[in-house]
């Protein structure tokens, strides 16, 4: 049998040389600098550099974050930068990485939350020079969620798993019959940023309010003042954060002039299948679809006035609580009550005391995106941690952070279009692992990416905004 190919025939040999790979990546390096991310961290590293060292920590946590947003899962695949040193520099080796982390304790972690703060500030007022407003408005139902005239600025709670394929501090069983962590993650679901997040035991509770209650204080310290303040808060949960002690805290943030509210699942249970059962049926009102059309075979009542008084005590004053029915999708596991009434029921619980019920529906059902979001930070480090060590897996998850960060404000301050949507892996293909030839000349060193390239002036356009960006004085 004789062999063909259609593909054009090549020689390759190991002589080439001016050609780097992994461009794009050189441009999330840029924009730690250029959003002083870089320096902030140096500043709050500062006391762990040793006279004379070669390689500055705030440095080394930025090429490290760097390296897992262009999709490193260990922390020795820092390699892929310090093997393109024409445009990366100077890049420091794994083991000094390693080093890095170890030292990263819980008052080192604090510091650098402190100063990813201080550079998300300066972010959001680049955004605010770029597309004239500091965050976008989260969509619910076909338009923006606002109150009072002012975007409603949202944050999304929720736990996962982490599986680990071996022996690691804290790693135990989970409660979905597997080994692993379990963090506590927050995001904001207006810009996509990775807010807050902490490393947890495998086997500890999903409902365990000090847990939810701490991320979430982390989560609003990473906001610029103006906008906590200034700007209302709505704080999403499942049914896992509707614990009285945590809704109450969320109710305490008014206190200091934080105006938050609260939508979190509500479980139904044996009681609320009672009240349900006495709802009559001119009293359930019609749902919406994510864009705001009328979705067919579903309904909502509030069922606030039906629950026994003991149901809402010690929950914040204003509680509400809203059963949403639909009919069950093919495969959908139902109990005995939803079997003989033909309906699947889900509830949810907010202090949001005005609106109507279908819009306070979609606003719930708006956090399942927080899925989205999970599923883009495992695909950038956080579905594996890297060390035995407890300790340095929480510094992992902070380089996980600044990993997601740094692709959420390229795209957001540099990029438009499909670019500024897509998920990791597809702007690794397209933007982060383009190749290019380097040249010298003006005193200058020219990237020259391949023009046949489909994302090639998109690469140019963005490193050029990038250069367009208003830095803070000094």
């Amino acid at each position: 049998m004789q062999t063909t190919s259609t593909r054009p025939p090549v020689i390759v040999t190991a002589d080439g040389a001016g050609v780097v790979s992994h461009v794009g990546s050189r441009l999330l390096a840029d924009v730690a600098d250029r959003t002083t991310l870089t320096s902030e961290l140096s500043t709050a590293l500062a006391p762990l550099r040793r006279a004379r060292a070669r390689h500055d920590p705030g440095r080394v946590l930025v090429d490290l974050a760097v390296a897992v947003a262009d999709g490193a899962t260990r922390i020795c695949e820092i390699a892929v930068l310090a093997d393109q040193g024409a445009v990366f520099g100077s890049v420091a080796s794994d083991s000094t990485c390693w080093r890095l982390l170890d030292k990263l304790d819980e008052r080192r972690l604090s510091s650098i939350a402190a100063g990813r703060a201080r550079a998300r500030e300066v972010v959001w007022a680049q955004h605010a020079d770029v597309d004239g407003r500091a965050f976008p408005a989260a969509r619910v139902a076909g338009r923006d969620l606002r109150r009072h005239g002012r975007d409603v600025l949202v944050i999304d709670l929720d736990a996962t798993i982490v599986i680990a394929h071996s022996e690691k501090e804290q790693a135990t069983p989970t409660f979905k019959k597997t080994f692993g962590y379990h963090p506590m993650l927050a995001f904001c679901d207006n810009t996509g940023e990775f807010l807050a997040a902490r490393l947890r035991r495998g086997n500890a509770g999903a409902n365990t309010a000090a847990d939810h209650i701490n991320v979430l204080d982390d989560a609003l310290a990473q906001i610029p003042d103006a906008f906590r303040h200034g700007h209302p808060i709505l704080v999403r949960t499942d049914t896992a954060g509707a614990t009285k002690a945590f809704l109450a805290h969320i109710r305490a943030q008014q206190d200091t002039a934080v105006s938050c509210e609260f939508s979190v699942g509500w479980a139904v249970t044996d009681r609320e299948r009672t009240v349900i059962s006495l709802v009559p049926k001119t009293v359930w009102a019609e749902a919406v679809d994510a864009d705001g059309g009328h979705r067919d075979g579903a309904g909502l009542a509030e069922i606030t006035g039906l629950l026994p008084a003991s149901a809402l005590v010690d929950y914040p004053a204003g509680t509400r609580v809203v059963v949403r029915r639909e009919r069950p999708h093919p495969g959908a596991q139902l109990d005995a009550f939803e079997e003989r009434d033909g309906w699947r029921y889900t509830a949810f619980a907010t202090d949001t005391r005005v609106g109507q019920l279908a819009f306070l529906d979609a606003r719930h059902r708006a956090h399942a995106r927080v899925e989205d979001r999970i599923r883009c930070g495992k695909d950038t480090g956080l579905n594996h941690f890297p060390s035995r060590s407890f300790a340095v897996n929480a510094a992992w998850l902070t380089v996980v952070m600044l990993a997601v960060d740094l692709i959420t404000w390229t795209q957001r301050l540099l990029l438009d279009g499909d670019l500024a949507k897509v998920e990791p892996k597809a702007l690794r293909y397209r933007l982060l692992h383009t190749a290019a030839r380097i040249t010298r000349g003006q005193r200058r060193v020219w990237v020259r990416i391949q023009r046949s390239w489909p994302w090639a002036v998109d690469l140019a356009r963005a490193f050029a905004r990038l250069c367009a960006l208003p830095v803070p004085a000094g």
